[in-house]
Parts: structure tokens; sequence; C-alpha cells
């Protein structure tokens, strides 16, 4: 007489395994959105032009009537400004993407498989900080070409380029939730860059903060990215930095600690 089989309880995953499952996912994804880029390089040839044409335009039309601090040539006071600029933009580039997969139906075929559903937005600004990387070597390059001449040695300029980096990690999550609410890639566009320009133009990254007026200099004094633009130029030109860089920081800390969470909950109730 044979006995009838016992069923095998299935045990739930530990943690380490949710995490390295969770890891391995935003891996494959973040190889995916790399490959897009090397697909379609014009996606990362778009993003470069505009900076490229602010260096061009700041440098040679508007440097002319632009009194840079004292002591400072303008182009040296620029390319801070305009680094954070490119990875400010940049950031939107998160939020169009995702919510164009949305509307290809992409995220709905990711959600039905078995893999962790923060992976999806963790490998897409994963893959975009990847590409801020590039943007912002380039936009050195090009500075570099104009007259740009940082004051400190190559450690504290890579400290500054770390700082723009975390900051432009930091900014992606607030557009990856805005591209998972918008309904399409325009209606993300749209919503995104009447949010950013504010932040960008009123802000310490093109012209210094005391030449504005009063009411607006409190703002632009105290917004992230007035902040991380005066840490880059301490880091980059020299000057008081510990102050600088841990506002910055502090910033891109309660961006994410704010906007990580909203935005992997919109993802599991975006379909």
């Amino acid at each position: 007489m044979s006995q009838a089989a016992v069923p095998v309880p299935i045990r739930p995953r530990s943690l380490v395994s949710r995490l390295r499952r969770g890891v391995l996912d935003a891996r494959a994804l973040t190889w995916r959105n790399l490959l897009r880029y090397l697909r379609l390089p014009q996606l990362v040839v778009f993003s470069t032009i505009q900076p490229v044409m602010f260096v061009l335009i700041f440098r040679f039309v508007f440097g002319g009537a632009i009194q840079a601090p004292p002591g400072r040539s303008y182009v040296d006071f620029l390319m801070p400004g305009i680094f954070a600029q490119a990875v400010a933009f940049g950031a939107v580039g998160t939020g169009i993407g995702l919510a164009e997969d949305m509307g290809k139906g992409l995220i709905e075929r990711f959600r039905s498989l078995p893999m962790a559903q923060s992976s999806v937005v963790v490998g897409r600004t994963t893959a975009d900080l990847a590409r801020n990387v590039f943007v912002v070597v380039l936009m050195a390059v090009v500075g570099f070409l104009v007259g740009f001449r940082p004051g400190t040695g190559p450690v504290a300029f890579m400290a500054g380029i770390l700082v723009l980096l975390v900051f432009g990690y930091a900014l992606s999550w607030i557009f990856v939730l805005v591209g998972l609410s918008a309904s399409n890639a325009e209606t993300a566009q749209a919503a995104a860059f009447p949010t950013l320009f504010p932040l960008v133009f009123a802000s310490s990254a093109f012209v210094p903060v005391d030449t504005m007026p009063g009411w607006l200099q409190v703002f632009a004094a105290n917004q992230p990215v007035s902040l991380t633009v005066d840490a880059v130029r301490a880091l980059m030109l020299g000057g008081p930095t510990t102050s600088a860089v841990l506002r910055s920081l502090a910033w891109s800390a309660a961006i994410l600690a704010v906007f990580v969470p909203l935005a992997v909950r919109r993802y599991r109730r975006a379909v």
C-alpha cells in the first residue's frame, strides 16, 4: 500500500535571498537600459547638446555682461553651474523614459515576471547615473576647451564630480515619481520642466546670488541646486568646503529618503 505524498511546505525567502535577488534583477535592468543608450546613441547626444550650448552662450555671449566674484573669471564661476544643470536636466530623462515604457506596456510586462518590483526603477536610475558620468566628463572637456581652469587638485576635483553625481541620482528619483504618475512621455516632460527651471535658474549656477532681489536671495541661497553648485565650486576652485558639501549631501539624502519609498510605492500601484 503506497503512502500518500506529504506536501513540502514552501519556505519564505530569507531577507538576504530577497536582497540578492533584487540586486541581480536591478543589475539586469540596468544593463538593459545601458544597451538602449548604446543602440540609440542619439539619446545621449541630444542630452549633451543643450549643456554644451549653454556653455558656449554664457561663455561668449553673456559672459562679458555678467560680473563674476572678485578674483575669479566668469568661465571658472560658470562651469560648476553648468555641471549641476546638466545632471538636473538629465534627471528629467529618467521620468520621460519611464513614462514612455508605461505607454508601451513594458512596465506591465515587467510586473508579470517573477522579479523584484523595485528593480525596474532602480535599474532605470542606475543606468541614468552612468549616463550622467559620461555627460559630466564631456562637459568638463568642453569647459577646459573654453578656458575653465580648476584651482584645486585632482582629488578635490573628483570629489566635486561625486557630489554632482549623488545630487543627480537623488533628483532622478523625483522624476521617477513624475514619470510613473504621468499618462505619457509628453505629459511627464511638461510636468517636469516647470518644476526644474526655477530651481536651476533661480540659483547660484549662472550669477552670484547677491545680485538678485532680496526676497529671492533667501530662496536662491538655500535651495538644493545652489548648495550643490556652491559645494562643487568650493571643491574645484578652492574655498571652505566642509559646510557646503555637507549641506548638499544632506539635501540629496533628504530627497532620497522621501522620494525612493514614494516612487517604489507608486510603481507597485502603477498598473
